[in-house]
């Protein structure tokens, strides 16, 4: 049975992540404390401890998700052997690393600069996002082109489409989407316009540290966000990374190629709850499913 691992994005952080499984294993807890000793700060104590406020910025979420799923995946190795990765978002940088396009090391390094970027190009040019229900695509993508400053950003499942924007846009975008007949339209608690022009900046600074890094082409492949097909290339794969910092999520896409290529079951790595789970059951019923948590 062809298996892919599937790894999370933001929104995908708790407090106490990694509590468990550092208490548990030898080998969880020196990746923790090396985790630690890279970043240069009790990354650690963030995840287990908290607060949820401090947790939830920008610059901390995406290094603890990070780190979290690889000390899930450390676990999981040798209890199944994926054909196929790919990552929500800044899951794709994990994704990568299971598939040895980098080292653990580096990947950190990445997420921070990724992180931090993003975070200044939020504080920047100040802009947010809203979560679209319950209408099809075609229709939001209708509504965005209308409004300026407003484009589709996560392609999540059918019926479940995010929007990014300026906060005027988005307000209006909420509006219009509502009187077209969206189940639910609401504004997102986030920093900032994630997957749009507004992260121009953060693109521009993240190019500059990913080309710095070595990267190797990949040992299974990687199915990327901004095209959704399957890369091997370690400089395709660089070129996605990138791109993927303005260009929308399409999960969607990702998923229904990797079926039509032959997956038959999904295993998510990490996270909290079934966040991948729960849209990929949306997209299809037809493939096996698997939840992979920390113990």
């Amino acid at each position: 049975m062809k298996t892919a691992l599937l790894f999370p994005g933001q929104a995908a952080q708790f407090v106490g992540m990694g509590a468990k499984i550092s208490a548990s294993s030898e080998t969880a807890q020196t990746m923790m404390t090396h985790a630690d000793n890279i970043l240069g700060y009790k990354l650690s104590e963030i995840m287990a401890e908290g607060p949820a406020e401090k947790l939830t910025e920008t610059i901390y979420t995406q290094p603890a998700v990070y780190v979290h799923s690889m000390l899930v995946y450390e676990q999981l190795k040798g209890s199944a052997e994926p054909t196929a990765v790919a990552g929500h978002s800044l899951g794709e940088i994990t994704a990568c690393v299971a598939a040895g396009v980098m080292t653990f090391e580096d990947g950190l390094l990445l997420v921070r600069k990724r992180a931090e970027a993003m975070q200044s190009a939020c504080e920047l040019n100040p802009s947010t996002m809203a979560a679209v229900l319950g209408m099809d695509d075609a229709k939001v993508e209708e509504i965005c082109a209308g409004i300026d400053d407003v484009v589709p950003a996560n392609y999540n499942c059918p019926g479940q489409l995010v929007i990014s924007g300026s906060k005027e846009g988005i307000t209006k975008a909420i509006e219009k989407c509502k009187e077209a007949g969206a189940k639910r339209a609401l504004e997102i608690a986030v920093g900032g316009a994630f997957h749009s022009p507004y992260m121009q900046p953060a693109m521009d600074d993240f190019k500059e540290a990913i080309l710095s890094v070595e990267m190797k082409d990949a040992s299974i492949p990687v199915y990327q966000n901004v095209d959704t097909k399957p890369h091997t290339a370690a400089g395709e794969i660089r070129e996605n990374l990138i791109s993927q910092v303005i260009s929308p999520v399409r999960w969607t896409g990702s998923i229904n190629r990797m079926i039509t290529d032959g997956i038959e079951n999904f295993i998510e790595v990490g996270g909290k709850g079934k966040i991948l789970l729960g849209m990929l059951r949306k997209i299809s019923r037809e493939v096996g499913s698997e939840l992979w948590q920390e113990e």
